[in-house]
This record gives C-alpha cells, sequence and structure tokens, in this order.
C-alpha cells in the first residue's frame, strides 16, 4: 500500500534510455511506465538529477564485472541515472521518514526521468539553501568524497592531502571536505581547471601533465586517487612513511574488473609500511544527513557546472566522456510532459 496526495495518474513519461551497452550514441528520450514504489521506497516527481562517472559505467557496461549485477547482454534497468533532487509523489508502506510534498534528495536508479523510484535508506530532505538543481549533484560524488576521505582515509587535522582528478565530481567535494576537516590540500588537474580548484580552497594545485606530485617537494599523509592511473610506486613515493592511498573509481585500470591496481595494491599493504586502500562506497542517508549540515552552513558549495534538458543527456554524457566538465551537471526533466501521479 502507498500514501499519496496527488489527483490523478500518469500511466507514462519521458525517460532516458537504452537498450543495449555503448557509448553515448545508444541514450535516446523514450516513454516508459511510471515506476511504483515498493514498500521501503519513495516516489519522486524528478526536478532535476545528476550526472557521475557511475552512469557513464552503467551506459558503457564496463568493467564487465559489474554486468552481473545490472545485465549480461543490456540493461536490466534501461532508464539512465542515479542521482536526483525532487518532490515525493508516494511512499511505501514501510516508509517512515517522508511524506508526498516532501523535498528530498539522494539515489534513485533511473533518475533521467520525469518520475523515479528510490529507496528510503538512500534519501534525505533536501537543503533548504539549495535549488534542486543544486542538490541533485551532490548525492553521489559528495558522498563518495565522505567516505574516502573520514571512513577509509582517517583523515585528521593538519594532515597534507592529494586529490588527484580535483576538478571533477568526487574530487571537487573531496577539496572542499578536506578542507572542512583541517587539511591542508593539493590537488591535481589540468591548467585549464586549475583555477576551479584553486576557488574550491586547494592550496595548492599541480598541473597534472608536467608536474610531478612524486618529485620528493611534497610527501603526504592521504592521498585519493580518483580514477587516476599513476603505479603503485609513484603513489607510495608520494606519501609520508605510514600513509594512506584511497584508491577511489575504477577508470583507466582494465575493462575485466575495474580493480586491477586497486587488488595489488591491498595486496602490497601486507607487506610495506604505507597503505594502500580500496573504497567500495555505500549509498547511504547519514551520509547524506550530515552533507546537509555543511551545505546548510555554507561550508560546502555544490559544484554545479551546467544543467541540460532530457533531450540534451547524450550531449552531456559526451562532455563527461570527454572530461571537460568542472564539478558537475544535471539533466533536468521537460515539464511539459510530466503530469500528476496517483495510486
Amino acid at each position: 500500500m502507498v500514501t499519496t496526495t496527488t489527483p490523478r495518474q500518469a500511466v507514462t513519461m519521458k525517460a532516458v534510455i537504452q537498450d543495449r551497452y555503448g557509448g553515448s550514441d545508444v541514450l535516446r528520450v523514450g516513454d516508459v511506465d511510471v515506476p511504483e514504489p515498493g514498500d521501503n521506497e519513495v516516489l519522486i516527481r524528478v526536478h532535476a538529477a545528476g550526472l557521475d562517472r557511475g552512469t557513464e559505467h552503467l551506459m558503457t557496461g564496463k568493467p564487465y564485472a559489474m554486468r552481473i549485477a545490472t545485465g549480461i547482454r543490456r540493461p536490466k534497468n534501461p532508464v539512465s541515472g542515479r542521482d536526483v533532487a525532487g518532490t515525493v509523489v508516494k511512499v511505501g508502506s514501510a516508509v517512515t521518514r517522508f511524506a508526498p510534498g516532501d523535498e528530498i534528495y539522494g539515489v534513485a536508479p533511473g533518475s533521467f526521468a520525469e518520475y523515479a523510484v528510490g529507496p528510503e535508506s538512500k534519501l534525505a530532505h533536501k537543503p533548504i539553501n539549495l535549488t534542486f538543481a543544486q542538490a541533485a549533484v551532490v548525492p553521489i560524488s559528495a558522498g563518495t568524497a565522505l567516505q574516502a576521505l573520514r571512513g577509509v582515509g582517517k583523515i585528521q587535522a593538519g594532515q597534507k592531502v592529494l586529490v588527484i582528478g580535483a576538478s571533477g565530481g568526487v574530487g571537487s567535494y573531496a577539496v572542499q571536505l578536506a578542507k572542512i576537516f583541517g587539511a591542508q590540500v593539493t590537488g591535481v588537474a589540468s591548467v585549464a581547471k586549475a583555477d576551479f580548484v584553486r576557488n574550491l580552497g586547494a592550496d595548492h594545485v599541480l598541473d597534472y601533465a608536467h608536474d610531478d606530485f612524486a618529485d620528493g617537494t611534497r610527501c603526504y599523509d592521504l592521498i585519493l586517487d580518483i580514477g587516476g592511473g599513476s603505479s603503485l610506486k609513484r603513489l607510495r613515493r608520494a606519501l609520508q612513511p605510514r600513509g594512506t592511498v584511497v584508491f577511489v573509481g575504477s577508470e583507466n585500470t582494465g575493462n575485466i574488473t575495474g580493480m586491477g591496481r586497486q587488488l595489488r595494491g591491498a595486496i602490497v599493504s601486507l607487506f610495506v609500511p604505507e597503505r594502500l586502500a580500496l573504497l567500495v562506497a555505500k549509498e547511504r542517508a547519514s551520509d547524506l544527513e550530515l552533507l546537509t549540515e555543511h551545505l546548510e552552513a555554507q561550508r560546502l558549495v555544490p559544484t554545479l557546472a551546467d544543467s541540460f534538458s532530457l533531450d540534451q543527456a547524450r550531449a552531456a554524457m559526451q562532455l563527461l566522456e570527454a572530461g571537460s566538465i568542472r564539478g558537475k551537471v544535471v539533466i533536468i526533466p521537460l515539464d511539459s510532459h510530466a503530469q500528476d501521479v496517483t495510486a
């Protein structure tokens, strides 16, 4: 049984869908059924949906190991998107934290659509000072950065932290959160994005094409390697004695598991003083609630670069594939198609 306050039901909705794995060319806008929430789920009227690297992986089906869960030959869920911000339309019978009309944000698979269903355990009330578009670029990327720094990295005030990939979705929040936690932060990014990283609060910015973070000029207590490809030897060279590297993401590490370098790092850690740790991020409401505190206090700022309509989702994905986005972008459903939904 579900609870709702809206007067009329939409049977279908517009969504960004894919029928096969591949590049951005597999994405198209089509009509699909409006999803129905289960007992522990919430149906959301989507106002904005963030684009993250995880959505790209789901689109390409790489690394291949992920297809065990997402579909061997084609996606089990053909609707793209994960980050979401919107208004609650219905709640399942076991949901206790939300009611129809609430403004929320979090994770809802299939969020590149007019409506999406998300589990209560991965949703939180939207920060009151943020627009839906700003809120939609926070959940997965900021939550991942938080877990990398605090959960796995065990960050301490006064530490020197290196963020490799500082201008991307996760990196842009990692820089800000590391500063909130009292660290001295160095970001690695392209020259074109150096000012963006400085404005996030980085104390130092290195050009990934010309500056060598492992040249001995500085050594770091904690390194976040976000989708990088540096060798384990080079990463260890940049660490303080007994420092920690946290591997975030699976880019540039092979098409089978996407974690070959990370797994080697875990083995090496058994025999060296440095710690090389793999982050397995979990999407959870408790992290969102902590992030909300920082966002409402304006200690943390959403890294919203641009917005696109459903029809422009392919173009947005192409920018992500090219690595040209500073922070994150959002997909905004076409309001002209949206209708109210009831039980």
